[in-house]
């Protein structure tokens, strides 16, 4: 993008306090006429940096999930077969089911 593109875009996209007023009504913000007044300017600001990153040229970037390198740490999925810690009584815990079947829990259908 050409230098100096952002200064012509933040011109166009400049806040006056009426869009201000309209801002903060739409997010139930109660604002008198001395924040509304203060706001105007830091959200041209705002518009402004934003409008500047559109100069940064992101062609030979990688587009990345995370910012760090990220692995999942899976582990065996493995039923432990001791009842104290939790593993080998499906049958005694479908007991307590409304409505068990086939081995697992029954529930109603929520989607048509």
């Amino acid at each position: 993008m050409k230098a100096g593109r952002w200064r012509a875009n933040a011109a166009t996209m400049s806040v006056d306090i009426a869009t201000v007023a309209k801002i903060a009504s739409l997010a139930r913000i109660r604002m008198s006429e001395d924040e509304l007044a203060r706001m105007a300017p830091e959200l041209n600001k705002i518009l402004t940096f934003v409008d500047q990153l559109e100069e940064v040229d992101t062609s030979a970037v990688e587009p990345m999930t995370a910012v760090i390198p990220n692995t999942l740490r899976l582990r065996d999925d493995v039923v432990d077969a001791d009842p104290l810690t939790g593993g080998g009584i499906r049958d005694q815990v479908l007991a307590n089911a409304p409505a068990p079947e086939h081995g697992f829990f029954g529930v109603p259908k929520v989607i048509e």
